[in-house]
């Protein structure tokens, strides 16, 4: 055992280093030429899947279900076989459109959809903030363990400690920023070593478990061939059947791409799609070293004879159960790491979706909020304190109960309910907002009345009459057999029902609704995001308009915008950025054209700090046109349409009763429609030029058959007037 305070001091010392190794990487970063993180750094990176939860739990999995604990690593690394495909079409999106979190990706995919955001982040929220608490539960039991101290004692200390550290630290690597898209290198490098310390320090207690306990591998085999230890090894267990398996591979599946931590990790840090490559195979191998002692620790903890309601911990069990305490410190430093690399950057996100998506938008609707929009880094900071306040008040109340045990998989849950609208997003061009919207509705609805109203119950907050006749005596309603079905365990139940919902209503909802121009516009940018290199390919645009438009009115406009959420500093700046690379700080006049791009522009910096839907909707509510802007736009347009087809359709240009910036959309849809259609008559021409050749082949062989007759039969003739009657 340690003493309290010892543990704390060594708790306050690794904090301290992982400051002292985020402020160097960052200075470093600063004086360098380029922000681009090395492959295996971004690869590590990504190893901040595994919490606590894999760190402690995969133990005590292993030990109820045997092998059923690789199910969701499973689903990971079949996850990870697509990723060159899907994730590096998600990364390819972030650079075009300047993706803040996977709340803002989506509603990006579905016309910027500020409904569709906001609903992503609550879900988020719901399934996340939760699972901090389950994080910060694992430092506080352990601490309590290896101090011999009291758990309520652990918590009036301990977690109230880590809770303060991780909130400093989340502020000033993760939120000190406004622009949630710049590169967080020292957050990334603490992140990394998190992940080190984490895997060395199982892998060491593991060696050392193995060791101690079995003598070598041989004796590891042979314990395991104990019939009381033979279902550890097992993958067929009459308590978990293949329903389960594929249920978790699922979840395994969706979660390493969708969990809000996880996004940001792979793609909204990500610096070069050629990383994804180096991940491909750096994260698989970091998997089975992370899980390669799960079943040997296990199965010294049963020999050992350890409680089995302790065997979530067996990582910090088994080495104080032999008497050597400094291994049980090597493993809580190690599930510390775990757990707050996860409480860091799961925090930091879902600050950056919250304001965003919902304290924004509430913002721009009520007058006496509306001075919030300058304060926007201040209100992340706000929400960051309130989430983790919050996760440690939830773990505190909740501590050893059913629902924060359970939390791991019903998060998992949870985001699953994020895949179809992502997934099929972005291979079937055909989804679109009502679909989203009603799909993720669904589904939401489901996972909350299938996994949390059964955790409520079973805690005593609600009646247990709901479970057993179903609200108001309806039957067919009770969360755990829902329809009816009541043969399937309550997480497999949970997922088919949520997911049944979710796809049915995304698909009909898609079917039935015809989306408007400017959302299948706006589809068609986003589809060939995905195919490019991550670069905004430049369109060839009219020239040789008048430059009749006076900049500084223009500038004033645009910095007014700025300010309300980025300060004047940050404002003035990237107007400054905007004019010199669009070359015109020197010129008193803009063309249309030249005003266009300047707006184009503002709102990719916005983006950058509230998300694509909240700068698009800024962007429109806060520029204004004159008539004569919104004139030339529309002459341009049927210029445009003129050259491109060869019809007008002047009236629909001169009668569209929409704004000057929506002009554009307008525009570039036209202008899509009419290069999908040249390029459809492109190909029609060549296989009629194919078809074409292949006929001419065809006559000329049949000239050549037919010379060759007539030779035959020249000589058929000569040779009947030569012969003697």
């Amino acid at each position: 055992m340690f003493a309290a305070h010892s543990v704390i001091l060594i708790i306050l010392l690794y904090v301290l280093l992982l400051f002292g190794l985020a402020l160097w990487v960052e200075r470093r970063t600063r004086y360098r030429s380029s922000s681009v993180m090395p492959g295996w750094v971004y690869a590590l990176s990504l190893a901040v899947f595994f919490t606590s939860w894999t760190f402690y739990g995969s133990v005590g999995f292993a030990v109820n279900s045997g092998m059923l604990f690789l199910a969701i690593y499973i689903g990971a690394l079949i996850s990870v076989i697509f990723w060159w495909v899907t994730l590096r079409r998600m990364v390819a999106v972030k650079e075009v459109f300047r993706i803040t979190s996977i709340a803002d990706f989506i509603s990006t995919r579905y016309r910027r959809s500020q409904r569709i955001a906001a609903l992503v982040t609550l879900l988020a929220l719901s399934g996340i903030a939760p699972y901090i608490s389950l994080q910060l539960t694992a430092v506080v039991s352990s601490f309590s363990i290896i101090t011999g101290s009291h758990e309520s004692e652990a918590w009036d200390l301990t977690g109230l400690l880590v809770m303060l550290m991780m909130l400093v630290f989340t502020i000033m690597f993760g939120i000190r920023r406004l622009d949630p898209t710049e590169r967080h290198s020292g957050m990334i490098a603490v992140l990394v070593a998190e992940c080190l310390v984490k895997l060395f320090a199982l892998l060491i207690v593991g060696f050392f478990i193995v060791r101690t306990v079995f003598g070598d591998l041989n004796g590891l085999i042979e314990t395991l061939n104990h019939e009381e230890m033979l279902y550890l090894t097992e993958f067929s267990q009459p308590s978990h059947s293949g329903l389960m398996w594929t249920t978790l591979i699922v979840l395994g599946f969706a979660a390493v791409q969708y969990l809000p931590r996880q996004f940001h990790v792979s793609v909204v840090e990500s610096s070069d799609q050629r990383h994804i490559k180096t991940a491909m195979w750096m994260f698989p191998l970091y998997l089975v070293l992370i899980n390669l002692f799960v079943i040997p620790i296990a199965a010294a903890g049963l020999k050992l004879g350890l409680p089995l309601a302790s065997a979530d911990y067996f990582v910090l069990k088994v080495p104080q159960a032999l008497g050597h305490d400094m291994m049980s410190l090597i493993a809580f430093i190690g599930g510390f790491a775990a757990a707050t690399g996860m409480i860091i950057i799961s925090t930091m996100t879902l600050a950056t979706m919250t304001s965003n998506h919902l304290v924004l938008p509430v913002c721009e609707k009520i007058n006496f909020l509306q001075p919030l929009q300058g304060y926007l880094l201040q209100v992340r900071w706000v929400i960051a304190a309130l989430i983790l306040t919050s996760s440690y008040v939830l773990a505190m109340v909740l501590s050893n109960s059913y629902i924060l045990s359970a939390m791991g998989l019903i998060s998992f849950v949870a985001i699953l309910q994020l895949a179809p609208p992502v997934l099929i997003g972005m291979f079937w061009r055909h989804g679109n907002s009502m679909g989203a919207m009603t799909g993720l509705f669904a589904g939401y609805i489901l996972w909350g009345w299938t996994l949390i109203i059964p955790s409520m119950i079973a805690e005593g907050w609600l009646p247990a009459s709901i479970m057993t006749e179903g609200p108001f005596g309806i039957s067919w309603l009770r969360p755990e057999a829902f329809l009816g079905i009541d043969f399937l365990p309550s997480l497999v139940h949970s997922v088919f029902w949520s997911m049944l919902f979710n796809i049915m209503f995304y698909l009909l909802g898609s079917w039935f609704y015809h989306p408007q121009k400017h959302e299948r516009a706006l589809t068609r940018e986003f589809m060939a995001a995905m195919l490019s290199r991550g670069k905004i390919s430049g369109k060839a645009r009219p020239t040789g308009l008048d430059a009749y438009i006076a900049l500084e009115p223009k500038l004033v406009e645009a910095n007014d915008l700025l300010v309300r959420y980025l300060g004047a500093d940050k404002a003035d700046e990237a107007i400054l950025r905007i004019t010199d690379d669009l070359q015109v700080s020197r010129k008193p006049y803009l063309t249309i054209i030249e005003l266009m791009e300047f707006h184009r522009m503002l709102e990719h910096v916005l983006a950058g700090s509230i998300g694509s839907a909240s700068a698009h909707a800024a962007i429109e509510e806060r520029i204004n046109y004159t008539e004569r802007e919104e004139a030339d736009l529309k002459a341009l347009y049927s210029h445009i349409v003129n050259e491109l087809q060869g019809q007008v359709r002047h009236e629909q240009a001169t009668n569209a009763n929409i704004g000057g910036y929506q002009f554009l959309d307008e525009m570039q849809t036209q202008i899509d429609d009419l290069e999908s259609t040249i390029t459809t008559q492109k190909k029609q021409i060549a296989e009629l030029e194919t078809r074409l050749e292949a006929r001419y082949e065809e006559i000329f062989t049949h000239r050549m058959e037919a010379q060759k007759l007539r030779v035959e039969n020249e000589s058929l003739r000569r040779r009947l007037v030569d012969e003697p009657e």
